[in-house]
């Protein structure tokens, strides 16, 4: 399968960088099977380095050889458990569910919206999920270690470029 990684960087050789922010799925290497959703990642980087260029990285990934050889843990969608990963991992709190590779929904600005109003107490669980599922979410892929980086062939970069 093909698989995205958008930075301001091609990124021939991915590896995993502790992040500053508490991501979703925790510290990883995230990637998408949205081009779509990799070039918005790869412009909102550009936007908060001041870059002109970026790029959106492609990948062959082998997933059902990941599958069988590492640890995989899957979303199918957003629900009470992703929700409750997500908030977990943004707060940096080990989680139960730690794997090699983690897949799930990604947190748009209206997610992001969602869950700061479960986590101040506005919404419980149960009416944050149902905003959830009026969302239309991409998904991304938390590759979290060399293992689950292996499964990975790097095929090209594309160039994105400032938008006038």
């Amino acid at each position: 399968m093909i698989i995205y990684h958008g930075s301001t960087v091609p990124v021939e050789h991915p590896e995993i960088r502790q992040s500053e922010a508490f991501l979703d799925f925790g510290t990883g290497f995230y990637m998408t099977t949205s081009y779509e959703q990799a070039e918005r990642w790869t412009r909102i980087k550009m936007r908060r380095t001041n870059a002109e260029i970026g790029y959106v990285s492609v990948y062959e990934f082998d997933y059902e050889s990941a599958k069988l050889e590492a640890e995989v843990f899957k979303f199918d969608n957003a629900d009470l458990d992703w929700l409750d990963f997500v908030v977990a991992n943004r707060r940096g709190e080990d989680h139960f569910k730690a794997a090699d590779l983690h897949i799930g929904p990604v947190a748009d600005d209206n997610v992001y919206r969602s869950i700061r109003l479960f986590e101040t107490g506005v919404l419980d669980a149960e009416e944050t999920v149902k905003r959830l599922k009026t969302e239309v979410l991409h998904d991304q892929w938390a590759f979290r270690s060399e293992k689950a980086l292996s499964f990975l062939t790097f095929v090209r970069a594309d160039v994105i470029r400032e938008e006038e």
